[in-house]
């Protein structure tokens, strides 16, 4: 599983370093890079191992092919999806689209999400991790997600 926060920083290429328990998760799975897509909810790049995004790809194509939704999600998803291949030392190169819709310029926030990660601009997720905490205990008691662990 993707868990904890890993701040990271690009090098003169551009480049930045997965951390490794994430790398070491995704080889587990045997995969040696991550699908990368800008967030529809946040200013964020959503990371998803290969499974996953495979497993959106056959939702979508289940949809009726002649509905609008399935362009929608599959111009939404798929099309602007990224597959990363880690570098010789765990390495990816995000692209600048990604970079420009996380607002991130040199520093980056790898947030674990169980099976997937976010990568954020560090003061973004500040932000937004406040607001996160205070939405979960408003609608804590609604879930009754205490009760299903």
């Amino acid at each position: 599983m993707f868990l904890s926060t890993f701040e990271n920083k690009m090098d003169k290429k551009g480049r930045v370093s997965v951390p490794a328990s994430f790398r070491s998760y995704l080889s587990n799975l045997g995969y040696n890079g991550i699908i990368c897509y800008p967030s529809f909810n946040n200013n964020c790049i959503e990371a998803w191992p290969q499974d996953r995004i495979e497993k959106i790809s056959n939702a979508i194509d289940s949809l009726n092919p002649f509905e609008e939704k399935k362009d929608y999600f599959a111009t939404s998803v798929l099309s602007e999806s990224t597959n990363l291949q880690f570098d010789s030392e765990g390495r990816i190169l995000l692209t600048n689209k990604l970079l420009n819709h996380a607002k991130i310029k040199n520093v980056m926030l790898f947030v674990g999400q169980g099976k997937t990660f976010q990568i954020w601009e560090p003061s973004n997720y500040k932000k937004f991790k406040v607001i996160a905490k205070r939405k979960s205990n408003i609608h804590r008691a609604s879930l009754k997600w205490e009760q299903k662990i």
